[in-house]
């Protein structure tokens, strides 16, 4: 067989850590990624078979591949998540958030200022951050005010202009926030070593100053100026009201950025600590909308290259939840026991709790994302062959074996469509036979539908354990459906789904999306069965004291109900109100069995 372009591409790819990018007909980028092995990676994708059909669809898109070689697997993964940024592929996953966030700038100038930007510029000043919280930034700068005085203007204090008396000091220095750099009242040695402290601070370091402050207060208790050394203890006290503020975690755990993830069919989301000095100092969470089949290991390496980068962390240890590659540069550690495992369960539940808000938001915002959504999942979760957005319920329902009937409940892309549901009074069962009764309703729903030629469901759920799943299962058989439509029996003990020719149940986990669809659905089937069957046993138990009084049929007692509107009505009924409805000689039968009774 004659060898295409692709196939000659391929071949030649080198045995080297790098990123390829893939390409459609028309030059059109669909997808970048990177590899340890590029030959090994890409040849992957032409030799396996894909049962996730976007990854099969993106295959037959391929029509040119190119790659970058690089020293790393860290240098891969940098260059990939860079180019992903930049070109933003169809089939590679999105980051979502990309808003500018605000730093906290010190200013490269004599007498340098701290203040909020959301702009860098490359200058030589220092920048921290980014914050995710503007209500972060501003605590921070309140904090760093507090304890040192800063000059706000924006004067341009060169030596030559401040001894030349160029400027006057403002309102600020009178109110004892600046100690007046812009008249030469203030030593540029004292201020930098403000800076220094500040500095240490905005890196998440509260030691030093608290030290430094400490010493200030005993310099001046001992020399007697308690005024002042009351103002430092003050000080102290604000930098340690705010130190207490701060998520204390350990001391000894330093510098160490915390990652773990959440996903579902559809998105996951990656939650970051930053950990500095023993205090948790920062954290994010990231929403990723995946478009392939792309595994957790996958999209945590390429968010923790993401974030790290936004975020400008150059932690030397990252804490895991499970084995990633992110070069050599950076120590991976899984952490099981004591602190550090409190530290990734905190990550795992910011995580969890993200995306909760998020399902709210999406359910009111996007209805039809959160259909989709929940769709996947419980194709996932229940194993189906495709996505369940036609599900049918059936229950039984009789009491001590009176007046048997069924209900039939439809949810449509997981919601309740009531104008389907359907009720059956049962015709072929005698008695309290629940497993009979099953085989009648769910023959006689599905062969209608087929008469009628309706759209049939994808999934059929079966209040009951296998009694009840095998007695529905025969009914399919019958109408040659087995195999065609998926079908679950729930048993109400322990909530345990059971498949055909399966002896082991499945056991979902009590708090997921998917069990609650099925319990709704079970709880919604026995709502409607329960309530058909209560009117079916009240109009029976009206009609059949009514039609006990001798000379009266079921005209009368239609005439009377219409009239009385209920059987107590009528028994209270005087003598010529019943005659002015079914005449002398029935009403004097009604009249006399109801006089007769109370007698």
């Amino acid at each position: 067989m004659c060898e295409t372009a692709l196939d000659i591409q391929i071949k030649t790819l080198p045995d080297l850590p790098g990123v390829y990018q893939y390409y459609d007909v028309e030059g059109k980028i669909l997808y970048v990624g990177k590899a340890k092995n590029l030959k090994k990676r890409v040849s992957s994708y032409f030799t396996k078979n894909h049962d996730y059909g976007k990854t099969k669809i993106l295959v037959k898109k391929i029509a040119d591949i190119k790659h970058i070689v690089v020293d790393s697997e860290t240098d891969a993964l940098l260059l990939e998540n860079n180019l992903i940024k930049k070109y933003q592929p169809r089939y590679n996953v999105m980051l979502k958030d990309d808003k500018s966030y605000p730093w906290i700038v010190i200013k490269k100038e004599r007498f340098p200022r701290v203040f909020q930007t959301r702009r860098i510029i490359k200058d030589g000043s220092e920048y921290f951050g980014p914050y995710t919280s503007v209500r972060t930034v501003h605590t921070l700068l309140d904090l760093i005010r507090g304890l040192y005085p800063l000059r706000t203007c924006n004067y341009d204090l060169s030596q030559d202009k401040i001894t030349n008396g160029k400027y006057k000091v403002c309102l600020e220095y009178h109110l004892g926030n600046c100690n007046g750099g812009c008249e030469g009242l203030e030593n540029e040695k004292t201020y930098q070593q403000n800076i220094k402290a500040i500095r240490e601070i905005l890196k998440g370091n509260f030691k030093d100053s608290l030290n430094r402050f400490r010493k200030q207060m005993k310099a001046l208790a001992s020399e007697m100026q308690f005024e002042e050394a009351q103002k430092i203890k003050e000080k102290i006290e604000i930098l340690e009201n705010y130190q207490a503020r701060s998520t204390i975690v350990n001391p000894k755990i330093s510098n160490v950025d915390v990652f773990t993830i959440m996903s579902d069919e559809g998105y996951a989301y990656v939650n970051f600590l930053q950990v500095s000095f023993g205090a948790i100092i920062r954290s994010h969470t990231l929403e990723i909308k995946k478009r392939l089949q792309e595994s957790d290991k996958e999209l945590l390496e390429l968010a923790i290259t993401e974030i790290r980068q936004r975020f400008n962390s150059s932690s030397k240890e990252v804490f895991v939840p499970f084995q990633v590659d992110l070069g050599e540069q950076v120590r991976i550690s899984i952490p099981k026991l004591g602190d550090k495992k409190h530290l990734m369960d905190l990550s795992r539940r910011n995580a969890k709790y993200f995306r909760l808000e998020k399902l709210k938001q999406v359910k009111i915002t996007d209805p039809d994302r959160h259909a989709n959504r929940i769709m996947a999942q419980m194709k996932a979760d229940l194993r189906l062959p495709e996505e369940p957005r036609h599900i049918e319920c059936f229950d039984n329902s009789n009491i001590q074996g009176t007046h048997p009937v069924a209900a039939c409940v439809v949810f449509k892309n997981g919601k309740p469509s009531k104008r389907d549901y359907r009720h059956f009074n049962i015709k072929t069962v005698e008695g309290p036979n629940d497993f009979a009764s099953m085989e009648e309703v769910v023959y006689r729903r599905y062969k209608r539908l087929l008469k009628e030629e309706e759209p049939l469901p994808q999934l059929i759920v079966i209040d009951g354990g296998k009694g009840q799943l095998s007695s529905a299962l025969k009914s399919l058989e019958k109408l040659k459906l087995k195999g065609k439509i998926a079908i679950v029996g729930i048993a109400k003990r322990l909530e345990e789904l059971f498949y055909p020719d399966d002896p082991i149940p499945l056991y979902l986990d009590k708090k997921s999306e998917t069990l609650k669809i099925i319990q709704q659905l079970r709880n919604e089937a026995h709502r409607f069965g329960i309530e058909h069957h209560r009117d079916k046993r009240s109009k029976n138990a009206l009609n059949t004291e009514l039609e006990n009084i001798p000379g009266v049929g079921e005209k009368t007692v239609v005439e009377l109900l219409k009239h009385f509107k209920s059987a107590k009505r009528i028994s209270f009924a005087k003598l010529d109100e019943l005659e002015d409805v079914i005449g002398v000689s029935r009403a004097q039968k009604v009249y006399n069995y109801y006089n007769r009774i109370t007698q």
